[in-house]
């Protein structure tokens, strides 16, 4: 093999690894000059892989669905065969490894040729539709895309019952829970992390910008899942009126203070929601101990709670 097939193929490797590569760095990682990694994209160009580049400051070349697959030594059989097997595991069919299946998926269909895209989608379940409503396979891979390689991404999200948003976001972690997956991301207007679920993403635009590299513990990440499937921006059943700054409280209860504002200076307002006084009743247990607080609620569950706490007293003393 000549030094510049070697070449070519090195250089095809770390297209396929990332989704956006930067001139200067793949003629360091290649050990050849810039001008010489611009012949190289000519050349894989004329093989029939699309190569898309960018002028400026912030320019580079990234790889785009083809005509052809990659050197993987597969046959269009076992190209849809794979993509298929790995739609089963991001569908959620098998109970570990569809957020890892996603990620192999999303580099596979970055480069699948339109032809078998089409059979695979017309075979293989979509990952998205073991959740409520199905997130679009497209939404799925360009999220998978956008966390691995640390982009910046615009997205239109609808939520629940309210108009479409714009935002713009740094995405960190794609989670599937409960059957629906979830970005974790930093949201650059809000200046904090937020969870959206996929279903409600109605398009991705990466916007080919890197993201500030931040730091989030897998217990953290769980938390914030977890808080997106329980919390509801609905009218709340009843509220908290706890005697603690908006800050103190924040910090104190972290996620979990999602909905609170301020009731002045030096108290906090907490929705607490709930299908019934048992659901009331725990979302009150995790109120910072020792701190004063008063509910609102409507007087029939006000007087639920009542009997059910007095139920819990008795119990205790017996």
């Amino acid at each position: 093999m000549s030094d510049t097939t070697a070449r070519a193929l090195s250089l095809l490797n770390l297209l396929q690894s990332h989704r956006h590569w930067s001139a200067p760095e793949l003629a360091r990682r290649l050990g050849v000059t810039v001008r010489t990694v611009r012949r190289d994209v000519g050349r894989l160009r004329d093989l029939g892989y699309r190569i898309d580049s960018a002028p400026g400051a912030f320019g580079g070349y990234r790889l785009e669905a083809g005509a052809s697959l990659p050197p993987l030594l597969l046959s269009d059989e076992e190209a849809v065969a794979i993509a298929i097997g790995l739609r089963l595991v991001a569908a959620g069919r098998l109970a570990r490894g569809a957020e890892f299946a996603l990620s192999v998926l999303a580099k596979l269909e970055q480069v699948l040729p339109a032809r078998l895209r089409r059979r695979v989608r017309a075979f293989g379940p979509e990952p998205g539709t073991a959740g409520r409503d199905g997130a679009a396979t497209d939404v799925l891979v360009d999220l998978a895309l956008a966390c691995r390689d640390r982009e910046r991404v615009r997205l239109r999200y609808r939520p629940g019952g309210g108009e479409e948003q714009e935002r713009r976001v740094e995405p960190h972690t794609l989670v599937p829970a409960g059957g629906d997956w979830y970005l974790v991301c930093w949201d650059l207007d809000r200046a904090d992390w937020r969870t959206f679920r996929a279903d409600r993403l109605a398009a991705v635009e990466h916007l080919r910008v890197g993201s500030t590299p931040r730091v989030l513990s897998p217990r953290q990440v769980d938390e914030f899942v977890t808080v997106a499937r329980t919390w509801s921006p609905g009218v709340p059943d009843a509220a908290a009126i706890v005697d603690m700054p908006l800050a103190d409280f924040q910090a104190a209860l972290g996620e979990w203070a999602k909905g609170a504002t301020a009731e002045g200076p030096e108290r906090t307002r907490w929705p607490v929601g709930g299908a019934s006084a048992r659901d009331i009743a725990y979302g009150l247990s995790w109120l910072p101990a020792g701190t004063p607080y008063r509910v609102e609620l409507p007087e029939a569950d006000r007087a639920e709670l009542r009997a059910l706490l007095a139920r819990t007293a008795d119990a205790l003393d017996r």
